[in-house]
């Protein structure tokens, strides 16, 4: 939906609405750990962005799924640590609902009082939650996207505004300093744990990379996203700070943002203006504009861990009926309803000072596995395809470091640490959440006989219950040991995933025939001794693909290699004798086609698109035909293997046109 005319904005709204509904949340909480070093300690909360922004970016460039961290740990590390991301940052979005509900209703008491206390409170803030979830299961329209872009507009504006005004009215640089006395006022725990809690603000960045396969973004426009938004938040967040804590100053080892205005620090900051007559017009609009971020703020947590849940229910992390897509929506109703309730149990006690610290044990943890990932994964896959590299990388062994994911690991790590140290409902709220989410994938993963650290796949059909009869029975793949194997046997997996994955039974499998053509020249007997490394090279391309394909729920892979004169006929001929209900074929030539093309048992007008072989399977072939290329001037696949011929030398595939 998004794709062809939505790119960069969209990521920077989604990044902003997070972000600047932190500080609103967030401020009140910080000055009262940090007091005069709040300033200091947000510009800190700048370069954890900075630093976080780099890793997701590259992630979600590299892994362009539904989700971010887990999908980095992934492939990085092992479905248990990807399990861990996702979980951690489920807790995560499902307190930023809570925390963002539960502030909206103190901003509103700005236009009435009763809004921010008691019952009210109460079923104000529920309401919230509510009309978050129905909007969130109706899914994330066009519209939604141009109301966010606009409100981030108006709050950009406003920010600045505040800031200006502030620094004219109140600054004074030693109304300040004077109330600083490290390790008293503030202590260092207390220092230490207001750098954790105002580093959370990266939580944008994990819900706009859900949308990394929906978007298309440049490597410009990826640079212009890391470069605006860590503008932003330095700017602002340090500005605001310096005039939050000028018009409202420590004095006697606290200060009025913390004591007076915990829940609704920003208008704490418009009624220390003078006179009235300016200060309480801007106290309504900022009231106003805090309330529709914060709701928008939870809109994005929504549309987070709708990607998360679909992410972790399609590879059997979490069981498919939690991650259950709406049959018309197709959205995540049952994850979304589930955290409604557990956020709207968290607003019961009112607790911001908890709800925060937990806010900050799950995504500094979450965050510390994303920036591991990136580093890891600079070894394991090093030469894999980066729309955006971060950079600052040094040579180590066979790969590049990057010197700002290494860092951002230790800084996120420490600041973790910290906050388990300093806050004790962190603590063991936290430690029983992780606990209690291991334990659940172990047994989920153990009693459905799945592997705990082996990727387990399952069509998207599984979510929306679909039952019926596997379309496709057995797929012919064939081989050619070039870049596109990987992805002709995922889509095949995908074709012939188990469709009841609720049921084990192997008769309800699909298979995927892998198939590895040797072409013999006309110079030598079909019969000839073929060498030893093109055998070495068939036999690996055979286990890679069998790896690949068994990921898929209920998938079996067999494996066979033909000798034959056209790698072509024998790839018709095969399907025939097989009786196979679908060919999957990558091109052997750059095409004009992304992703896969259906096309039926009798091809069209072909020679601007696919080689030789390719077009002879498309006119022959007695069955469907789904053709899997590269756009133009990315590498094609390899031809065909050729036997060698009679002086020891390759023989020449037949060259496609």
């Amino acid at each position: 939906m998004f794709r062809r005319t939505l790119g960069q904005p969209v990521l920077f709204a989604i990044i902003y609405t997070v972000v600047a509904a932190a500080l609103y949340f967030s401020l009140g909480v910080v000055a009262g750990r940090a007091l005069g070093l709040t300033p200091v300690v947000f510009l800190i909360a700048g370069v954890f962005f900075l630093l976080a922004a780099m890793t997701y970016v590259e992630g979600a460039s590299l892994h362009q799924d539904r989700a971010g961290a887990t999908i980095f740990a992934r492939y990085a590390f092992n479905e248990l640590v990807s399990f861990v991301a996702g979980w951690v940052m489920i807790l995560d979005y499902i307190i930023l609902l809570s925390v963002t509900a539960f502030t909206a209703t103190h901003y509103l008491a700005a236009f009435w009082a009763p809004l921010g206390r008691g019952a009210l409170e109460t079923i104000v803030a529920l309401g919230i939650l509510v009309w978050v979830a129905w909007r969130s299961i109706r899914g994330f329209a066009r519209t939604r996207v141009q109301r966010m872009a606009a409100l981030v507009i108006v709050d950009i504006v406003l920010q600045v505004i505040v800031v200006v005004l502030g620094a004219s009215v109140f600054f004074h640089v030693d109304a300040i300093t004077d109330t600083i006395h490290l390790g008293s006022t503030p202590t260092w725990g207390d220092t230490v744990f207001a750098v954790g809690v105002a580093t959370v603000l990266f939580t944008g960045l994990e819900s706009a990379s859900g949308l990394s396969g929906e978007l298309r973004v440049g490597r410009r426009g990826l640079k212009r996203l890391i470069a605006s938004a860590t503008i932003t938040v330095l700017v602002l967040y340090v500005g605001v700070a310096v005039v939050a804590m000028s018009a409202l100053p420590v004095v006697g080892n606290e200060t009025s943002l913390a004591r007076n205005y915990l829940n609704d620090p920003m208008v704490g900051v418009a009624e220390a203006f003078h006179p009235r007559w300016y200060s309480d017009p801007l106290k309504y609009v900022i009231a106003a504009a805090a309330t529709a971020t914060l709701i928008a703020a939870a809109g994005s947590a929504m549309l987070g861990l709708s990607r998360l849940s679909y992410a972790l229910s399609t590879n059997r992390q979490i069981p498919s009926a939690l991650g259950r897509l709406h049959p018309r929506r197709g959205t995540p109703y049952v994850v979304i309803v589930l955290a409604t309730v557990i956020a709207g149990a968290l607003v019961l006690p009112h607790d911001l000072d908890f709800l925060v610290g937990l806010y900050a044990f799950g995504g500094l943890l979450g965050l510390t596995i994303a920036h591991l990932s990136i580093v890891v994964s600079r070894f394991r896959e090093p030469g894999r395809k980066r729309p955006y590299r971060m950079p600052l990388s040094i040579r180590i062994g066979g790969g590049d470091l990057p010197i700002p994911a290494a860092l951002g690991a230790v800084l996120a790590a420490l600041a973790w640490v910290s906050v388990v140290a300093t806050h004790s409902g962190a603590r063991w709220v936290g430690f029983g959440w992780l606990a209690c989410g291991v334990a659940f994938y172990v047994a989920y993963r153990t009693t459905q006989g799945k592997p705990l650290l082996k990727r387990v796949v399952v069509p998207e059909k599984a979510l929306r219950g679909e039952r019926h009869d596997a379309e496709y029975g057995s797929i012919l793949v064939p081989i050619f040991g070039g870049p596109l194997d990987d992805d002709i046997v995922q889509t095949a997996g995908r074709l012939a995933a188990e469709e009841d994955v609720e049921s084990f039974e192997a008769d309800h499998g699909a298979t995927i025939e892998a198939l590895w053509v040797f072409e013999v020249p006309m110079s030598l007997p079909i019969d000839a001794a073929l060498p030893d490394e093109q055998l070495k090279r068939a036999r690996a391309a055979l286990a890679r693909a069998k790896a690949v394909g068994e990921e898929y729920e209920g998938v079996e892979v067999a494996t066979a290699t033909v000798r034959a004169r056209r790698a072509g006929q024998a790839i018709v001929d095969e399907a025939r004798r097989r009786g196979v209900q679908a060919i999957v074929l990558a091109a052997e030539e750059p095409s004009k086609i992304r992703g896969g093309a259906l096309l039926g048992g009798r091809g069209g007008p072909l020679d601007n698109f696919v080689g030789e072989v390719t077009k002879y399977v498309i006119a022959k072939a007695p069955c469907q035909v789904i053709l899997t290329a590269p756009p133009a001037g990315e590498r094609p696949a390899r031809k065909p293997e050729a036997a060698a011929d009679g002086d020891g030398r390759p023989a020449a595939a037949p060259a496609p046109r």
